[in-house]
């Protein structure tokens, strides 16, 4: 009956043995996406749970993170640079562990950068983009010379914190890192700053000689002597060379005079007329709105927040608006002073509350210097022959910060860049 029975049973055998070896295969196969897809929702709730530690210690992204990251390995990790946020996320994240979602914290600087927790810039201007890659959006830039806190490596990408708070990632190549102790050597070495809009350094005491590299207004180098007419100066990735002496100044003695003075600030707005804007920049190679009134103050010794929505929190109110909320340009003449900043809301007309997108710097008699387009001059004033209209309608507030300087946000060179 057995035998009989056989060529019945084989098919039945088969069919049971193929599908049962699928099952396994399919499992094997669909693990992974299953995984995935319970880390999806995993990552979900822990970005609905975390939201509100990361509105209370980092709600500004451009100054301080607490962001959740997926590593390679399938870990979910919660990195942040605020320190007094960890007890909180870790309470948190314990909780969570009873429901089977794990996660660990990771404080910046990232640990597996050792002690090399500082870096410099090497190149004339650096681009800092938002994410780690050289076509994600420029966020801004840094001049050379510029210290860095470095917070984190990926890939060939630093995630860099620049003096005026801003976090954002700069490819390796543009940046030199530094150990505590090179760091401090380099911190109070003398140094010259660049006082021209542009200018190179040579391997030799000669303009036909090779070229070093170019160095624009703000660049800070080592100083290692005279020659010649020449000063002898030292990149922080150790390469040396030669720029003329009329194109530097002792950086000590630049601190000793650098100070808020409006006609001074203007004078440098006004050597930048013609720049062409660039999202993102803040050098005399291109300029954002905010990034050429940064540039403007800097070159005076101060140190003020990058973007104009940052700028518009920091200094003292000045009443230019009537009760209407529009531009009153009489008290607006009776108010503002020369040096001030002007802050623009491009949807004004539809939002009363709009976000402020655009900065000027006032200069006297009705007319602000800005770049939008190029750096320019306009008007507020509706019988100028520069008059901006679109501006004029856009004005939501102006700020001084002559006077203000050590408040919140306006801060000497000496005491955030290299204390000398």
């Amino acid at each position: 009956m057995f035998i009989s029975c056989f060529p019945f049973i084989l098919p039945i055998i088969y069919i049971f043995m193929r599908y049962t070896l699928l099952s396994i295969i399919g499992f094997f196969i669909m693990a992974p996406i299953w995984a995935q897809e319970i880390d999806t929702i995993a990552m979900k709730k822990l970005q609905e749970v975390i939201m509100p530690l990361k509105k209370q210690y980092a709600p500004d992204s451009r100054e301080a993170l607490l962001t959740l990251e997926s590593t390679r390995d399938g870990r979910l990790v919660v990195e942040t640079t605020e320190k007094e946020a960890l007890p909180a996320l870790e309470r948190l994240l314990d909780s969570l562990s009873v429901s089977g979602i794990q996660a660990e914290t990771n404080l910046l600087p990232d640990a597996t950068l050792g002690d090399s927790l500082y870096g410099v810039v090497k190149l004339s201007v650096v681009n800092i983009r938002s994410k780690p890659a050289n076509s994600a959006e420029m966020a801004t830039q840094a001049l050379l010379g510029a210290p860095l806190q470095l917070l984190k490596k990926q890939g060939g990408y630093y995630l860099v914190r620049t003096v005026d708070g801003y976090i954002s990632w700069l490819d390796n190549a543009a940046l030199q890192p530094m150990a505590i102790g090179a760091f401090d050597v380099w911190k109070n070495a003398p140094k010259v700053i660049v006082k021209t809009d542009y200018g190179h350094v040579y391997t030799e005491t000669n303009e036909k000689a090779t070229r070093v590299s170019d160095v624009v207004l703000g660049n800070v180098l080592r100083s290692m002597g005279k020659e010649k007419g020449y000063r002898k100066v030292l990149f922080p990735d150790g390469r040396g060379g030669y720029i003329k002496e009329e194109a530097v100044m002792d950086y000590n003695d630049w601190l000793k005079v650098a100070k808020l003075d409006a006609d001074r600030i203007i004078e440098v707005g006004k050597t930048m007329l013609g720049v062409p804007y660039l999202w993102g920049g803040t050098s005399v190679k291109g300029v954002d709105c905010s990034g050429f009134t940064k540039t403007a103050y800097f070159m005076n010794g101060y140190m003020i927040p990058r973007d104009a929505s940052q700028q518009v929190l920091v200094g003292e109110a000045i009443a230019i608006l009537a009760d209407d909320g529009e531009l009153d340009t009489v008290k607006a003449m009776a108010n503002l002073k020369k040096g001030d900043l002007l802050f623009f809301a491009s949807g004004k007309n539809s939002n009363p509350s709009a976000r402020v997108t655009h900065v000027a710097m006032y200069i006297g008699d009705g007319e602000f210097i800005h770049s939008a387009g190029q750096v320019r001059i306009n008007s507020f004033l509706s019988s100028s022959p520069i008059y901006a209209d679109f501006q004029t309608r856009t004005v939501v507030a102006a700020r001084r910060y002559i006077g203000q300087e050590g408040k919140k946000g306006i801060h000497a060179l000496k005491e955030v860049y290299y204390e000398q």
